[in-house]
């Protein structure tokens, strides 16, 4: 998740002591208090939200993770926690920190942090409900993909209902289900490559090719080739009997990716 937070700058007077005379307190004979540099910091700081006091940590944080100095990060993002507990931006950062380092049962717990901490954000709702299918929590997982999908202002719904629908295969779940997932993805995001090739093999699941198919040459259109998607488009074909292009497939799928396991597999009939 990228973060877009400036630094901020503050800038102190040069002078070592400024005398500040109020006209009330002139007119009336009252003392004068001089302002200091010091005294000026010190309202500053006071002034300081627990955010802003966990920013320059957090975006070091952030940075030291860019650079793989995952030591440095978490010693940062746990600093900017120990200044603003509630800092959603500091626990995605440690979720995704210790995911990569595969300690799960922290970046489960950040996860979920940052998703009780923002319980209406589309993001930190999706990020947590993709982590528990991850881990196998599938009807779980859905609560979350359905919060993020109720968020109005979320700004990458495709990418919650593509999670929902890959999590709804994984879990073995219903096919009918998945398909309305990445149709709804698509009618936020008509070129996703994911949510494209995935409901092209939920309706190849369902025997349904003809739709199969243009959903798979819609995925061929982007130019993003994979052994996956090639020999599902090879066994389309193969099921709608056009031997012709089936062959093509075939043949693109042993010329780019001739050693993949789907390459070895056409040496058996496709699966049904």
């Amino acid at each position: 998740m990228q973060l877009d937070r400036s630094l901020v700058r503050l800038s102190l007077p040069a002078l070592a002591v400024v005398t500040v005379c109020l006209l009330s307190a002139c007119s009336h004979g009252d003392s004068i208090r001089p302002v200091t540099v010091e005294s000026q910091k010190s309202s500053l700081r006071s002034q300081e939200t627990p955010a802003d006091r966990a920013r320059p940590f957090l975006q070091l944080g952030q940075k030291y993770m860019e650079l793989g100095k995952l030591e440095l990060a978490k010693d940062n993002l746990l600093k900017a926690l120990n200044y603003d507990p509630k800092s959603v931006d500091a626990h995605t950062l440690l979720a995704t920190l210790y995911d990569r380092v595969g300690d799960s049962g922290q970046a489960l717990q950040h996860y979920r942090d940052a998703a009780l901490l923002a319980p209406k954000a589309g993001a930190e709702n999706n990020n947590y409900g993709m982590y528990l299918c991850k881990l196998g929590q599938y009807a779980e997982a859905r609560k979350y993909f359905g919060a993020a999908f109720a968020d109005g202002f979320y700004a990458a719904k495709a990418s919650a209902y593509t999670n929902a629908g890959t999590c709804e295969l994984l879990g073995k779940g219903s096919l009918d289900q998945a398909e309305a997932d990445f149709r709804n993805a698509l009618a936020f995001e008509p070129n996703n490559a994911q949510a494209l090739f995935q409901l092209a093999s939920v309706l190849y699941r369902k025997n349904d090719f003809f739709k199969a198919r243009a959903f798979v040459q819609r995925y061929d259109a982007l130019g993003q080739p994979n052994p996956d998607a090639l020999l599902l488009a090879r066994n389309i074909e193969v099921k709608l009997g056009h031997a012709d292009a089936a062959r093509d497939y075939a043949q693109r799928l042993r010329d780019q990716f001739p050693d993949s396991e789907q390459a070895r597999t056409l040496q058996s009939p496709p699966s049904s």
